[in-house]
């Protein structure tokens, strides 16, 4: 990333072979022919931005060019690749996009075959993020993913064989009952493959999905939260001596340069547009959201209207915040004179207490000016947060 990165673009594009129990992101199934038809209406929204217009309430956009696109979902991988090359026709037309834009896919494994990956390096893809969530069959069982474990083990090798700068793969943690032996069984099956990024989720039973159902009903239950911990900890250490930089909560890199460029996006404040339904956008003090679903979502772009929900205003407080909560979350920490110029807060003078306490139990330190939570801080960075005070 450049010191001044441009703002970034994310396209949601929610289908999926099949909807995960564990998924509360807003995805919906469906075949070819709806599909094109959804690209078609993707496209109508994106022409509305024509110029470089964004659907800001009561701010101006950014001007400067797009430096990063985040294709996801859903599984941008189960679109044909016609339909992705006339989506990215249609940004490169209506948008204005860096030359070297960084572009991210994600994919599922089984959508890993030779005639795909071939299709999507011709497209520019740079960051390739495979949902491998586990790579034995039993896990995966339990996940309800369609594909393999040797699927697992093949996506990888074909993705690492075909010329993108970075191959990411995703793994769930914290299952029902699982030790540390089973989890970093996964970790070693990953890290024997080489990819160069990881991203390791805690599995969550979110309010509204079939597991979230299934936890009300006293049919499925958490793994403890000590064990959780305990999985976690496992996880940033393990990678640490692998040489994996643990650069933010769930997310491992073998250096920098393979790092989520977007994602670091929405941890520093950089203004980021989201198209297509559920997305979510910020800009200056403002973030809005697009219709959730499908169906309101279309039926405004068919009118020539925007799809935008709803927006607030996030008030010099709320991006404070934001931004110590979201820093907290990284390995990078927390700049304190650039928080001191950009908010007005000098974080340590007022709250002096609470920062040495953190220090001596442990869960930060101050590094270079910079306020930083060690690995024990990492996991419970919210709760840090919330130990400082910023209304000075």
């Amino acid at each position: 990333m450049t010191a001044n990165p441009g703002p970034g673009l994310y396209l949601h594009l929610p289908f999926c072979s099949s909807i995960c129990p564990y998924c509360d992101f807003y995805v919906l199934t469906g075949d070819p022919a709806r599909q094109r038809r959804f690209v078609d209406t993707l496209i109508a929204e994106i022409s509305l931005c024509t110029g470089g217009r964004w659907p800001v309430v009561g701010a101006e956009s950014p001007v400067e060019p797009f430096d990063t696109l985040y294709l996801g979902g859903g599984t941008p991988s189960i679109l044909a690749a016609e339909e992705l090359t006339r989506t990215l026709e249609a940004l490169h037309r209506a948008l204005p996009i860096d030359d070297d834009c960084w572009i991210s896919l994600e994919a599922n494994p089984e959508d890993v075959i030779p005639a795909n990956l071939d299709a999507w390096r011709q497209l520019g893809v740079c960051f390739l993020s495979l949902g491998v969530q586990s790579f034995q069959q039993q896990n995966l069982d339990f996940l309800g993913r369609r594909h393999t474990a040797e699927q697992s083990h093949r996506s990888l090798e074909l993705a690492l064989g075909a010329g993108f700068h970075t191959v990411s793969a995703d793994l769930i943690y914290g299952l029902p009952d699982q030790s540390r032996e089973d989890w970093q069984h996964d970790l070693e099956l990953a890290l024997a493959l080489g990819p160069q990024h990881l991203s390791c989720y805690q599995l969550t039973f979110h309010h509204g999905t079939p597991f979230g159902f299934r936890k009300e009903r006293g049919e499925l239950a958490e793994l403890p939260e000590e064990a959780q911990a305990e999985l976690f900890l496992l996880t940033h250490r393990f990678l640490a001596e692998k040489a994996f930089e643990g650069y933010e909560v769930s997310n491992f890199a073998t250096g920098p340069e393979h790092r989520s460029c977007h994602n670091q996006k929405y941890w520093d404040h950089t203004p980021y547009l989201g198209l297509g339904p559920s997305a979510h956008s910020f800009a200056g003090h403002h973030r809005w959201w697009n219709r959730r679903k499908i169906k309101p979502w279309e039926t405004r772009l068919e009118d020539g209207e925007s799809p935008v929900e709803s927006s607030e205003h996030l008030s010099p407080t709320d991006l404070a915040f934001e931004r110590l909560i979201l820093a907290l979350r990284t390995a990078d920490g927390l700049d304190l004179e650039s928080f001191r110029s950009v908010y007005g807060v000098d974080l340590l003078s007022a709250n002096l207490e609470v920062a040495d306490r953190l220090q001596v139990d442990g869960l930060i330190r101050v590094d270079s000016g910079c306020l930083v939570p060690t690995t024990r801080g990492l996991a419970i960075a919210d709760t840090l947060a919330r130990s400082f005070d910023i209304t000075e």
